[in-house]
């Protein structure tokens, strides 16, 4: 471990050890922000020391709220650096996730074409100038309650471990957006299975029009739902979400249409390691957008920030010219697809508390520092195993200003099968100019749809 990287550990264990009272930064550290060694959302502005990672170059908005498929012309024409395979992959270890590692060991097929690492991903200047707000008064009084937060990222310079996690949750996405969500169980073969769902968000706390606060006595960040068109056996079902701060009564509030049932009825079930709806046990509820949901099970440890290398700025796995058929081959995605570079994450690790439980015993989150968007999850079972590997492909959205994961990938060590989500290729792209009645999120609202 060098001195940087050793100093920072030996912080974060003080602040672990502390508790909440130390979420909250002083001026001093504040001021950092938007200077000239921290971008204004907590990233190191500047490059790595050999400048494999570039200075940060905050891109332009660009392109309309609806119609737009993930491209950068700068970009996509590139050529890869090297491609990392089973034969060479001991000399760049120290640079890739336990998932990437297996996938190498396991398969002669995987590889990954590493390119030249861009750094365009920025936010709206609302969203700088309430992060550093934030950063000063937003606090974590335990890892599902954040206090004093608005519409910025809670914590731009994180102490704890789940400060990170709560900065992907409640990002700015725009304000409302629907997508079509195309997914697929793919079959050790490559023979797969499709679903097609509908979602519907309306985002409250990253809300420039009316921004709900986070609070210790409130805070209600989005509101989603889930409607299921294909296949024909599962087309009807919705599922329909509250997401808050907080657990139990006081957090998310969730409600279950199935078209065998004909009635909406509240879903506690929708959390945790669950199966979503229609994936037939290879996505957990909590596993959608890589993780969300209640932190209340784990320990999160804020271990340190890293060069790594993860999917990145991968616009032609997902935009309309590569179609399904290309995407999908036996074990793993086609690897001439997706774009891999170097960057530095944040990683956290979760462990699970004594008393509680749940499928993954241990996960390990790597948490891009510029869009706080997580890339990669390695997750072990209760016998200390890697059990699945969460690849979420990072793209800039240059029409709203965000960054996010399309697709998002779960690859089952025990099976030999994966999980594809989020991809839109053959469908519409993300509409961001969708405006929702007040009472479109209720059940009332969903119980009148199923009728029509």
């Amino acid at each position: 471990m060098n001195k940087r990287l050793s100093v920072l550990t030996g912080a974060l264990a003080l602040s672990l050890m502390s508790g909440a009272a130390i979420a909250k930064v002083s001026a001093e550290e504040a001021e950092r922000l938007g200077g000239d060694e921290l971008t204004p959302v907590g990233a190191e502005r500047g490059p790595n020391k050999d400048g494999t990672i570039p200075e940060w170059q905050p891109a332009q908005r660009r392109g309309s709220l609806s119609g737009e498929y993930p491209n950068d012309p700068r970009i996509d024409g590139e050529k890869p650096l090297f491609t990392i395979t089973k034969a060479n992959m001991a000399q760049y270890a120290d640079k890739l996730s336990e998932g990437h590692k297996h996938l190498l060991n396991t398969y002669d097929s995987y590889k990954m074409n590493v390119y030249p690492s861009h750094r365009f991903t920025t936010w709206p200047n609302e969203i700088f100038a309430a992060t550093k707000v934030n950063a000063t008064q937003c606090e974590m009084l335990d890892p599902d309650t954040p206090n004093n937060c608005k519409l910025g990222f809670p914590f731009p310079i994180p102490k704890t471990g789940a400060e990170p996690v709560w900065n992907h949750k409640v990002k700015w996405r725009g304000e409302a957006v629907t997508r079509y969500n195309n997914q697929m169980i793919v079959q050790p073969n490559g023979d797969y299975q499709l679903t097609k769902l509908i979602e519907d968000v309306q985002f409250g706390y990253a809300s420039f029009k009316n921004p709900i606060p986070l609070t210790k006595d409130s805070g209600e960040f989005l509101r989603y739902l889930s409607k299921t068109v294909a296949p024909p056996r599962l087309a009807g079902t919705f599922i329909l979400v509250h997401e808050k701060a907080g657990t139990g009564a006081a957090g998310r509030q969730a409600w279950l249409y199935s078209p065998g049932l004909k009635r909406i009825r509240r879903a506690p079930t929708v959390c945790c390691d669950n199966p979503y709806e229609g994936t037939d046990g290879h996505q957990f509820y909590d596993q959608v957008d890589m993780f969300n949901g209640a932190l209340e099970r784990y320990n999160w440890k804020l271990v340190g920030k890293k060069e790594m290398y993860i999917p990145y700025n991968s616009n032609r796995i997902a935009g309309p010219q590569t179609k399904y058929d290309v995407m999908v081959k036996p074990r793993h995605l086609n690897q001439d697809l997706p774009r891999y570079e170097l960057h530095r994450v944040w990683v956290v690790e979760a462990d699970i508390k004594a008393g509680t439980s749940h499928t993954f015993k241990k996960r390990r989150y790597y948490i891009d520092e510029d869009g706080w968007t997580i890339g990669m999850i390695d997750a072990y079972d209760n016998r200390d195993q890697l059990y699945q590997f969460q690849e979420g492909h990072i793209v800039f959205a240059y029409n709203l200003l965000t960054a996010t994961t399309i697709p998002e990938v779960i690859y089952h060590f025990t099976s030999g099968r994966y999980f594809i989500t989020a991809t839109f290729n053959e469908d519409k792209p993300i509409d961001a100019t969708v405006q929702f009645k007040p009472d479109y999120f209720t059940p009332a609202s969903v119980q009148k749809m199923t009728t029509k």
